[in-house]
């Protein structure tokens, strides 16, 4: 009885690099890549050299293409390429930039970590109405009113409902898989009717300065009640959002997951639905600005080494399960983020006690002592 051969043919062996890689780029999961570098020893080598792992990153998070460089951190010391031929320091940086983006494209894709609010500050809005009163500022704040005073941001009126307007944030330190932003227009409750001044649609730019070793620091000085939109160049537009005319935390839920590397955003608020009865001018007030993201610190971290926002990719191998697994300690600075915002919140609500006090009876909100939700004062925007 005769048997049949089955004969196995490894195409990596027959067809051109070319083919192969293009065969190979479909591969779009981590755990795959892994399992094609295992099949043997040809195609382990391969995938290295083919450096299928930074392009799946790249193609998944098209920011990464400012990384110009990446090391291996070890106990906070980086690892050098000691002197070797030109063809085993080649291999061996090979080897480097795959470890480094193997592990960045499954923390990228496969993070546990909760996410969090990742704005650091208010940097500036296009236009203010009544500053400080009315600040930017107000929008890091998730309440509407502290004792004594109203807390929102509002523009200056247009007698054209379509002038837009912008907020900028500074995003806090390190790297940042943006997935959400929140935001809640403000109901002017201490005006007839309750009017809430939202926009018609909204808009969101994230990026980088122009001159980061230039005016990296003066953009903390910048005027908060002025635009600032010129210092900035921003990398990532996303499409337009309607934005409802409700008193409610409203999220916008980006289309892609935005690697943002302790960057900047940009809110665009365009169009404007509510108009003023006192002055018969269209205004837009937001209460609350939230951005939802990923951290993957300590897992990675970047630094900016040129002023054209060029980047250098440090990896931390010991810290990737803090990334990949949800556990009890990946829970705990998280609970002592939300202990130290919820500190913070308090030592501003005594602030503003002060503050009313020292106003006395100058102050146009006076607290209802029956209701803390009904005030006998108002304020025209």
């Amino acid at each position: 009885m005769d048997h049949k051969v089955e004969t196995q043919v490894d195409f990596l062996q027959c067809l051109e690099t070319d083919v192969c890689l293009y065969i190979m780029s479909f591969l779009d999961d981590p755990g795959d890549l892994v399992r094609a570098s295992v099949v043997s020893r040809s195609w382990h080598q391969f995938v290295i050299a083919s450096g299928l792992a930074k392009q799946l990153c790249l193609k998944a998070f098209p920011q990464l293409h400012n990384i110009i460089d990446v090391v291996i951190a070890s106990e906070g010391t980086i690892n050098s390429i000691e002197e070797k031929t030109h063809n085993a320091m080649e291999r061996e940086i090979l080897e480097r930039d795959h470890k480094v983006y193997a592990a960045l494209l499954q923390a990228l894709t496969r993070s546990k970590v909760c996410p969090k609010d990742c704005i650091a500050n208010a940097i500036s809005a296009s236009s203010t109405d009544n500053y400080p009163d009315e600040s930017v500022v107000n929008t890091l704040n998730p309440r509407d009113r502290f004792i004594r005073r109203a807390s929102y941001w509002s523009s200056k009126g247009q007698s054209n409902p379509e002038v837009p307007e912008m907020l900028i944030y500074k995003l806090r330190a390190g790297i940042w898989v943006i997935t959400e932003i929140d935001i809640q227009p403000f109901e002017a409750f201490f005006q007839p009717d309750k009017p809430i001044y939202s926009a018609k649609f909204v808009r969101f730019r994230m990026g980088h300065p122009k001159s980061p070793r230039e005016i990296g620091s003066d953009l903390h000085h910048l005027p908060l009640q002025r635009p600032a939109d010129d210092k900035f160049v921003w990398t990532y537009t996303s499409p337009e959002f309607p934005m409802v005319q409700e008193n409610r935390l409203q999220p916008f839920e980006l289309p892609e997951p935005v690697l943002c590397v302790g960057g900047y955003l940009q809110i665009e608020l365009l169009g404007r639905v509510q108009r003023q009865e006192m002055d018969g001018l269209f205004y837009i007030c937001v209460c609350y600005v939230r951005v939802l993201g990923r951290p993957l610190f300590p897992t990675f971290e970047m630094d900016m080494v040129e002023p054209d926002g060029k980047l250098l990719l440090k990896y931390y191998p010991e810290n990737l399960t803090s990334v990949l697994q949800s556990s009890s300690s990946t829970e705990i600075p998280r609970l002592r983020h939300l202990e130290a915002e919820m500190l913070a919140e308090r030592l501003g609500l005594l602030e503003d006690l002060l503050r009313g006090i020292q106003q006395g009876p100058n102050n146009p909100f006076i607290w209802d002592e029956d209701d803390d939700d009904e005030i006998n004062g108002g304020l025209v925007l």
